[in-house]
């Protein structure tokens, strides 16, 4: 644990602290809590709808396309800080609801705790707290404000978050690295008609028809509503940045949350003139749930490249299927990979094998090999790629090392006198030419130690 890591803050680290007490690694035990963050996401989604005036029927519509948009399904089961994300993200919505028609103190004090879980899970919590500041805005909120000394929940919220600002300034703020990097590799060949598209098709295009739209118009309508038209311009300024930043279609995964409501509000207006538009509405949502497997591995891997796979195969050169979501092989290609290192492990003389390291050029290497190493007797394994460069060790370096890395070139040829390509692993799943193939190395005679090394990719941890 520490006040924060490469790639996130700290309140992740927190959690998979207490998840290694478990000593396992089991997928059940690092789903814990993705599954519990989901689940209170349903539950709050649905008070939402609830404090907005909305009943039943509102509450029914919301969660069911909640429940058939694929890519809340992948992204709150994934113990990353996205979930996360997403639970604090709705549930400081809800309590800005509370405050915005309650304007007591209790809501702001929930919500001032809720902002601060929020950033400490993700930064893209920035977005969500720039709209927050329309709370100014409107006169009944800010004299709100001005009445429970908004001040001290700015003090309290500063000072929850200044451990990992520091942490941040004493390791040379990598958020704005990897952002940079960001933008070299990703953002900056996405347009924000892409993301937009790529948004809507992700949380299930019926959602969109049927939920999404009629919540704008909803937004609208009702914006003589004072409540709402505090909601509307905070979703609108979030959304606004959120695009101008160019963000990915999953960063507005937690605003999409909070604007569903008002589709089930809308659609209960509706029914309550005309009740047989329940059954409609009701039976597309279901009919939605079609795509489902389009949006998250559910079948079994026969399954799904039977028939599910042939509508949206992917060419890629080398390999057989390109297939997008990992999880349909990834226990496989880390059993070949620990059982191909061990191999080349056994291979070096007793001599070398006792000071031997690994070196994994992705974190996702480095993170398996010293996941499920142990049980093929590996040793431990460094990186500089992400968090794992904090982590990576000092002093001199041994004689030899095992090198794992995806299609690199020469990219360990600098640091050592000897470099030879012993083994490739093939992954004719890979969904990009580059990880076709993983290649193992043993390197030798290093020309620099740990220290020095370290040094030298200071400025690369994103590469």
């Amino acid at each position: 644990m520490a006040f924060g890591f490469m790639e996130f803050p700290p309140l992740i680290a927190l959690m998979a602290f207490f998840q290694n007490l478990f000593h396992s690694d089991s997928v059940f035990i690092h789903h814990i809590f993705p599954h519990v963050a989901s689940l209170l996401i349903m539950v709050f989604t649905a008070k939402t709808t609830l404090e907005l005036g909305g009943k039943n029927k509102a509450v029914f519509l919301v969660l069911l396309a909640v429940l058939i948009a694929p890519s809340f399904y992948r992204s709150q089961q994934l113990f990353q800080p996205v979930v996360f994300s997403q639970l604090f993200w709705v549930l400081s919505f809800y309590q800005l609801v509370r405050f915005a028609k309650h304007l007591d103190k209790t809501s702001l004090c929930y919500l001032t705790l809720f902002c601060v879980l929020a950033f400490l899970s993700k930064y893209d919590s920035l977005f969500f707290l720039f709209g927050l500041s329309s709370l100014l805005f409107f006169k009944s909120t800010r004299t709100a404000l001005i009445q429970h000394r908004f001040w001290v929940n700015l003090i309290v919220f500063v000072l929850c978050i200044i451990p990992n600002f520091i942490w941040q300034f004493s390791n040379d703020f990598p958020l704005l690295q990897m952002m940079n990097r960001l933008y070299e590799t990703q953002l900056n060949h996405i347009t924000r008609t892409d993301n937009l598209i790529n948004l809507l098709v992700a949380m299930n295009p019926i959602v969109s028809l049927v939920l999404l739209v009629p919540a704008l118009i909803y937004l609208i309508k009702s914006r003589k509503n004072q409540v709402v038209q505090l909601l509307l311009v905070v979703i609108t300024l979030s959304f606004a940045l959120l695009l101008y930043k160019n963000g990915k279609a999953y960063y507005f995964f937690p605003i999409i949350l909070t604007i569903l409501p008002f589709g089930g509000l809308f659609w209960e207006a509706k029914i309550a003139k005309r009740k047989w538009l329940m059954y409609p509405v009701t039976t597309l949502l279901v009919l939605g749930a079609v795509l489902i497997p389009f949006g998250m591995p559910i079948y079994s891997f026969e399954q799904y490249v039977n028939y599910v796979y042939p509508y949206e195969a992917k060419t890629i050169e080398g390999g057989t299927h390109g297939i997008k979501y990992d999880e349909y092989y990834t226990r496989d290609k880390w059993e070949t990979t620990m059982q191909t290192l061990s191999t080349v492990y056994d291979s070096l003389p007793i001599n070398e094998k006792r000071n031997t390291l690994i070196w994994g050029k992705h974190y996702g290497q480095a993170g398996a090999i010293n996941l499920f190493g142990p049980a093929y007797g590996l040793p431990h394994s460094f990186s500089y790629h992400g968090s794992f460069y904090s982590w990576a060790p000092e002093g001199p370096m041994p004689e030899t090392v095992i090198a794992l890395s995806y299609q690199v070139g020469n990219f360990f040829v600098p640091y050592f006198e000897e470099v030879i390509l012993v083994n490739s692993i093939y992954n004719p799943y890979s969904y990009n030419e580059e990880e076709l193939y993983q290649r193992i190395y043993i390197c030798k005679e290093p020309k620099q130690d740990f220290t020095e090394l370290k040094a030298l990719f200071k400025h690369r941890i994103f590469e």
